[in-house]
């Protein structure tokens, strides 16, 4: 009994070090000579710009105000306090860039709520890595205890040749994997020969730097004449494949000509050659490629 205790002990220990950890590491950092009270706030900070850090994110704005919760000392606020940064907002981590009018910080919840028409590049790592992704939305949240950000309200993403709309993006930057839900849409433009391909589903999933996709949910695609159907499909945009599995039908309005591949098959659409082949063989879709870090 004393050894389960002993154990239960560390454990309860471990966790309380993780979460102070946690803490210190969303404590807000911001540079200059302040005005107001410095016992109990706010402070204003002014400056061209005003630099601020945070974790691993780097902050430059117009103005900043650091603020205490209501009957609290600013001096005895740490791990509580708020930080309002105005005017040209800048934030980088690492290879992203985000820029809006406005950025509240909160200690408590380790997010940063960028609005004011906020935008991101991600570029990437070495230029034969691919193409940059740009985020445009509503309102966009970065959390300082991952490199993941969250954005919403009316989402374009733009990769390359691809462009994304969605209701919401969560884009995890060290897997440069993004996640489109709400009415998700995905085209690829018309390159060459190639006709405009337009992907929709329940929910989308993008390897930016390898160029895949993975839809589910009532998932449509429309190039030119052809639509196809189904479940899910697996998109190789490098090699011009997608992979159509679970009541997968394919529909020539032109021709009149319907595939529909049987319950053990699959579709294999190519988008450079305008052809659908039905494959009487079981295909499985890499999911774990696409499994974003809150569901590790």
């Amino acid at each position: 009994m004393k050894q389960k205790a002993l154990f239960l002990s560390l454990l309860v220990t471990t966790a309380a070090l993780a979460q102070a950890a946690d803490t210190t590491k969303r404590l807000i950092t911001i540079q200059g000579g302040p005005r107001g009270d410095l016992r109990k706030g706010p402070l204003t900070f002014t400056g061209s710009p005003v630099k601020a850090t945070v974790s691993t994110l780097n902050i430059e704005a117009s103005q900043a105000v650091m603020s205490a919760p209501a009957g609290t000392l600013l001096i005895e606020a740490k791990g509580k306090r708020t930080a309002d940064f105005t005017g040209s907002v800048v934030v980088t981590r690492g290879r992203l860039t985000a820029k809006g009018d406005k950025l509240a910080y909160s200690e408590v919840t380790g997010q940063g709520i960028m609005t004011g028409t906020p935008s991101a590049t991600f570029v990437p790592a070495n230029k034969e890595d691919g193409d940059a992704v740009a985020i445009q939305a509503t309102q966009m949240s970065l959390d300082v205890d991952n490199n993941v950000s969250t954005s919403t309200g009316s989402v374009g993403l733009t990769n390359g040749t691809q462009t994304g709309k969605a209701d919401k993006l969560v884009f995890d930057e060290d897997k440069e994997l993004a996640q489109l839900t709400g009415t998700p849409s995905l085209t690829r433009a018309a390159k060459g020969a190639q006709k405009e391909l337009v992907m929709s589903g329940t929910e989308v999933r993008a390897r930016t730097k390898e160029k895949t996709l993975y839809v589910k949910g009532n998932v449509k695609l429309v190039q030119g004449t052809t639509t196809t159907t189904g479940d899910a499909v697996y998109y190789d945009d490098k090699k011009n494949v997608a992979y159509v599995v679970g009541n997968a039908v394919s529909v020539d309005s032109k021709t009149k000509v319907t595939l529909r591949a049987p319950a053990s098959g699959y579709l294999e659409q190519r988008t450079d050659l305008a052809r659908v082949r039905v494959l009487n063989s079981a295909y499985k879709i890499p999911v774990d490629q696409f499994t974003l870090r809150s569901e590790q």
